[in-house]
């Protein structure tokens, strides 16, 4: 039997004003620094580097001692975990994310293009072969959809890469039809594989099935009506769900929509999203009772997100305990910023800037 156990509304802490004078300006996050001055002679081509003072307010800096610290005990010049931490929510709140695409590596293109397009009713929409990097993209979506505005799959061949290992830790992509057992009779009819037939989910009623596609990916056909978003769900196993449930809420911005706990099966998941899961695509994010690590294997390689700012992005996840991989800036040759990061189980996400993102597509 599955228990279902709705959320109670997300946190929003308040943030204290700040008013500043002589020419202190903000970071990103709201904490001050105060401008360099330097002396007449001196140009900013004749330094190195240039170190700025963080610190909270003028208040906190006048009165450091002599031994360096404020009344708080706080070396002069540290900011506020709590704070930053704070106004960071408030700009992930704001902030205009939404899940772009997931990225995952193939053996062979050709085929993987065949199945897609033939079993599945997806459209190839765009190819790009990077030759100095030796790998190849491929960019599907569902039916009518368009890239600008709907979770799309990105498929990656790498030159000689012919078969990978999917590991235990990735789960599987869910997927929106009208009729599964339809859907699963043309699979079979052009040759696909099919783990489990048509029938309830257990401790449910919603029709489902499972499919693998040539590299071994599992697919979850969901039986459903229209939907603005086909491709449904990204499901990943995590070693700990409360920890996972509080780094994507606060470092991402996402939404907790719903926890079901399956005792009978020992499994708890979570759904986590920027919308509702009915017209949205969303992370499902797996917790099996006493299993805290899995094998990621080299097959599953990230999701997309985009962002307005990937500078703060990459800020605010540092600040709720992520692991930036690739600083935030432009890639070369396009010159669409992004940042990357890992999450507490390893698992990578990329934050793209959704004005480059626009633009790239373009």
């Amino acid at each position: 039997m599955v228990r279902i156990i709705p959320m109670a509304s997300s946190i929003r802490p308040s943030l204290s004003s700040f008013r500043f004078s002589g020419g202190v300006s903000t970071s990103r996050f709201g904490l001050s620094l105060s401008p360099l001055r330097l002396p007449p002679h001196l140009h900013f081509s004749h330094l190195t580097s240039i170190t700025f003072l963080w610190f909270e307010s003028f208040k906190a800096f006048e009165n450091c001692g002599n031994q360096g610290r404020d009344a708080s005990g706080r070396k002069c010049g540290t900011p506020s975990t709590a704070t930053a931490q704070e106004t960071a929510l408030e700009w992930v709140k704001k902030d205009k994310r939404r899940m772009l695409h997931v990225v995952y590596r193939v053996g062979d293109l050709d085929r993987t293009i065949k199945f897609y397009t033939e079993c599945l009713g997806m459209k190839l929409l765009r190819k790009r072969d990077i030759p100095e990097e030796r790998y190849t993209n491929q960019g599907f979506k569902l039916r009518s959809r368009s890239q600008d505005s709907h979770f799309v799959i990105e498929l990656t061949y790498n030159y000689g890469g012919d078969k990978y290992d999917i590991g235990t830790a990735f789960g599987h992509f869910g997927i929106a039809v009208e009729d599964v057992a339809k859907a699963v009779e043309l699979i079979k009819a052009k040759g696909g594989k099919v783990t489990r037939e048509p029938g309830p989910v257990k401790g449910g009623s919603t029709v489902i099935a499972f499919i693998e596609d040539p590299d071994g990916y599992k697919f979850e056909l969901i039986e459903r009506g229209p939907t603005p978003e086909p491709l449904r769900q990204v499901m990943l196993r995590v070693g700990d769900l409360d920890r996972s449930i509080t780094f994507y809420e606060k470092a991402f911005g996402m939404e907790l929509l719903c926890t079901r706990d399956n005792p009978e099966y020992k499994y708890t998941i979570a759904m986590m999203g920027y919308g509702p899961e009915d017209k949205n695509a969303v992370l499902e994010l797996t917790y099996n009772y006493g299993v805290t690590e899995y094998d990621k294997g080299n097959g599953y390689a990230q999701i997309a997100i985009g962002t307005d700012d990937v500078y703060k992005t990459a800020e605010g996840i540092k600040l709720f305990g992520g692991k930036i991989m690739r600083e935030p800036g432009p890639l070369p040759g396009i010159n669409t910023k992004i940042t990357a990061c890992l999450d507490p189980d390893g698992w990578k996400t990329v934050f793209v800037d959704n004005i480059d993102f626009l633009k790239e597509l373009e």
